[in-house]
């Protein structure tokens, strides 16, 4: 895809319309049932915890596991999509992902547990970068923000879908019937897949691929590496995805019942308050983005300096427990995380030509990841060591962020410089063209 500044239609870009909402959104369903299934520990944390008898840190490696199977996997899925194309590794990543989530609903120990989740987060790692090439196939250039902030939509919904219906089914049906029974949803949406989608539209087929082989996977890993922008991308996605994904995912809940001394219920309807303002702030910033490409980088570091805001206000307030209304500000803000995070696809993917986008989106999206990851492991770790004391361990959240910020400060010169060189140098051709 070109840069996401553009605001007509170029040569050779995708005509859209009907056909391809219809086609995309069949590649949506599978990465939004992808979302239901990776989310849905974040309402069975204390559940699971009792079901295998395990501690806070033991509980935290079931989603640092899936996670680290996610991020491990993005530039080897971020390869296999420009290769093989969507539908064939969005086909895979629904089989393992429906697996993963049927074995975790019958797993009789923690060891099998931890088995499928990690298969389901292979399956998962392969939907999100699928769904944007998907998008870059179909749709012109300059639809490219609303795009990729309308797939982060369909995920919030997913979470959504978590927050409401399994949590609902966990304590209404049990354990096994309740993930068992999600499971059906990961073949519904593998049959849509089979019967209906394709790769592009006609007459915009790629070019085809030449020799592959280690020296192609190394090229193709150092030409987007080498790109600033895609470094600025992975760094805006690592600094902004996580303070709301380690919330949902895993430690929200405990927070809010165990820290804040919230019934389950009400700390069901804040998780689900974080997932409808993402779902509204994702509306407005690709709005933004799609008007004003220098509205990027104010609106990702506005969100990480508004998110470090409340948490620091949250964690510091003086009586035992917050407010409500302060938990239900937390909990907005911490809602433009998601949103925020999909600015760092607007940075990787006008820096990349069409054959390396699966690579480079791989690249940024192993950067919120990673950040979730070693948070969720921190937050288990400092929890056991202070005896749930939260407020100290959510403060790892603020070393993540600092770090994320000095490099976004540090790349941002260099990926403004190569934007502007690449935007003189598309007028230039523009002006050599023949009429």
């Amino acid at each position: 895809m070109r840069a996401s500044s553009a605001h007509t239609t170029l040569p050779g870009d995708p005509p859209g319309g009907r056909r391809a909402m219809a086609v995309w959104g069949v590649g949506v369903s599978v990465y939004f049932v992808a979302v239901i299934f990776r989310t849905s520990l974040g309402v069975a944390g204390l559940d699971a915890a009792d079901r295998f008898h395990v501690n806070a840190s033991a509980l935290s490696t079931f989603s640092i596991l899936q996670l680290l199977v996610y991020a491990g996997m993005q530039i080897p899925v971020g390869l296999l999509v420009d290769r093989l194309g969507t539908k064939k590794v969005l086909t895979i990543g629904a089989v393992l992902f429906t697996a993963g989530q049927l074995g975790f609903a019958f797993s009789p120990s923690y060891g099998t547990a931890l088995a499928s989740r990690a298969l389901l987060g292979c399956g998962d790692a392969m939907t999100f970068i699928s769904v944007l090439r998907l998008g870059t196939r179909w749709f012109p250039a300059r639809r490219g923000p609303m795009v990729a902030q309308l797939a982060g939509l369909a995920g919030m919904a997913g979470n959504l879908v978590s927050t409401l219906v399994i949590a609902r089914l966990l304590h209404g049906v049990g354990w096994t019937a309740a993930f068992a029974g999600s499971a059906f949803a990961g073949v519904v949406v593998l049959v849509l897949m089979l019967l209906f989608l394709k790769d592009h539209p006609e007459g915009h087929e790629p070019e085809p691929m030449r020799h592959q082989g280690a020296a192609y996977v190394r090229r193709q890993i150092a030409a987007s590496w080498r790109e600033p922008g895609t470094r600025l991308g992975l760094w805006v996605h690592f600094t902004t995805q996580f303070p709301a994904m380690v919330f949902l995912l895993l430690w929200g809940l405990p927070f809010l019942v165990q820290a804040q001394g919230l019934s389950r219920a009400t700390a069901g309807e804040l998780l689900t308050l974080v997932v409808l303002s993402n779902m509204l702030v994702g509306l407005v910033y690709g709005q933004i983005v799609a008007r004003h490409h220098t509205a990027r980088l104010p609106l990702a570091l506005g969100t990480v300096g508004a998110t470090a805001l409340m948490w620091a206000v949250t964690l510091a307030y003086p009586a035992d427990h917050a407010p409500m209304w302060l938990l239900v500000v937390l909990c907005a803000v911490l809602g433009a995380c998601g949103p925020a995070s999909m600015i760092g696809f607007d940075f990787a993917r006008p820096a990349n030509p069409p054959e390396r986008q699966g690579t480079a989106s791989g690249i940024t999206n192993m950067g919120g990841f990673v950040a979730s990851m070693t948070t969720l492991f921190l937050i288990g770790v400092l929890l056991d060591a202070t005896g749930d004391n939260y407020s100290v361990a959510f403060s790892a959240v603020f070393v993540l962020q600092a770090l994320g910020v000095s490099q976004i400060l540090r790349l941002r010169g260099r990926v403004a410089r190569r934007e502007r060189e690449r935007l003189v140098a598309s007028r230039v051709e523009t002006v050599h063209v023949p009429a």
